[in-house]
């Protein structure tokens, strides 16, 4: 019979490994997977609070730029931040990733591997989208005109969800990212576990159709092509939030407008893992006042993040959200407190095991980038409420990380001790 003392010393011992474990895992690189309502990394809960960064492909076919990128993510990860969104297309015109359909830029391609190596650097996951539903860097409107020069009878860019052969050209798009051997890390983006996400498309609307099926089926064919080729990564559409046919009570929350989406069908389909929204109170309705603009903002924010947990059953990200400075009667309190109300939103749901497991704010810029400046952009480096509000954010959702973790691996060292098997249903809610 072992001595009692030593029986305690073995004890805390077991205890003391298992938390270490998890404090390893939780900076450990893997694949973001989803467990219920929320992400998961390496077995422990994960949350993405993090930035649009849109120009890092096109800054860093530049060689000579490249340090912007390193700054960025430095600063990025100093502040806590964990989760890049970017472009992984650029279609004709000026520089661009794809000079027509399976016609690569090798320079560009370039940028990208450099982009997700630094980030990789710096731990920090990528969500990368495949294509726009803007003129920006070429656009659905790109693939109808290739397609249109090879004879095909299209006119609409919404042509883009249905004509067979920009389809092709589409989805060989997304075999070309996927297939790429990155030429700084040796690693195929396929099997990066630095990429996060993909995403179907930037914004996707098709307005001529606004009873939603066209916009359903190209997800539907569309995901499940992305999951033939890769099972290793998460896929979400890339959709702002709209409500549509299937939601009628919801559309009222609908800004102005016809958009061809349907955040209900469109994100129940099987191989969208986790679902997405925007949002542009400033942007959506210009006219109306501030205190009109937060009374959406909240409304918005609590309709999609109940969805996602009663609905959809599926994570949530708050993929982009931001304020810009170039607005009549802008201040900087405005934006903090869209930032605030925002990561609060966040917050109270993480707190609880809810689905809200991050926010994206557009958008992150560097030191000399003043031509990316659309009024959104905020520079990490130069001190600001705001900034403090991001750090802030960072902090909150670490803490909530560690104590889950903390959770979880008092559960394994129970039930490794015979003390009891692991708690069912989710994580314990976390109180202030």
């Amino acid at each position: 019979m072992k001595p009692p003392c030593l029986i305690i010393f073995l004890s805390i011992l077991i205890q003391q490994s298992y938390l270490k474990l998890g404090a390893d895992a939780l900076s450990r690189d893997g694949f973001v997977r989803t467990k219920g309502v929320q992400f998961s990394l390496n077995g422990y809960p994960y949350y993405a609070n993090g930035f649009n960064a849109y120009w890092l492909m096109y800054v860093a076919s530049d060689p000579s730029q490249r340090p912007k990128i390193s700054a960025a993510f430095q600063e990025a990860s100093r502040h806590g931040l964990t989760v890049a969104r970017t472009w992984a297309f650029s279609d004709g015109g000026y520089r661009p990733l794809q000079y027509s359909p399976g016609s690569y830029n090798e320079d560009m391609f370039q940028g990208l591997d450099y982009a997700i190596a630094e980030a990789r650097r710096h731990g920090i996951k990528i969500i990368l989208s495949f294509a726009n539903n803007y003129a920006s860097f070429g656009g659905k409107k790109q693939y109808v005109v290739w397609a249109r020069s090879r004879g095909r009878p299209v006119s609409s860019e919404d042509d883009f969800f249905t004509d067979s052969l920009v389809k092709d050209f589409y989805k060989n798009h997304i075999k070309a990212v996927l297939n790429r051997f990155n030429t700084f890390s040796k690693v195929h983006y396929r099997d990066d576990p630095t990429i996060m996400a993909w995403e179907l498309m930037n914004e996707p609307r098709c307005p001529s159709d606004p009873t939603g099926r066209t916009i359903q089926a190209w997800i539907t064919e569309m995901a499940a092509h992305v999951k033939s080729l890769d099972r290793n990564h998460l896929l979400e559409a890339g959709l702002e939030g709209f409500y549509g046919q299937s939601s009628p009570q919801r559309k009222t929350l609908n800004p102005p407008g016809q958009f061809g989406t349907d955040f209900i069908a469109n994100n129940r389909i099987p191989g969208i893992d986790f679902v997405t929204v925007h949002s542009y109170p400033d942007e959506w309705f210009v006219d109306a006042s501030e205190q009109s603009q937060m009374e959406f903002l909240n409304k918005w924010l609590d309709a999609h993040i109940q969805d996602a947990q009663n609905v959809l059953h599926k994570p949530i990200i708050l993929a982009e959200f931001g304020k810009s400075v170039k607005k009549a009667g802008y201040s900087p309190a405005q934006r903090d407190l869209v930032f605030n109300t925002v990561y609060g939103k966040i917050y109270e749901s993480a707190k609880r095991g809810g689905p809200a497991a991050g926010g994206l704010f557009w958008q992150l810029l560097g030191n000399g980038m003043d031509n990316f400046q659309d009024g959104y952009g905020i520079i990490l480096n130069q001190s600001s409420s705001t900034v403090n509000v991001i750090a802030q954010q960072s902090r909150k959702l670490t803490l909530i990380r560690k104590i889950l973790a903390r959770m979880i691996n008092v559960e394994k060292w129970k039930r490794a001790r015979g003390y009891g098997p692991v708690r069912k249903g989710g994580h314990n809610n976390i109180q202030n």
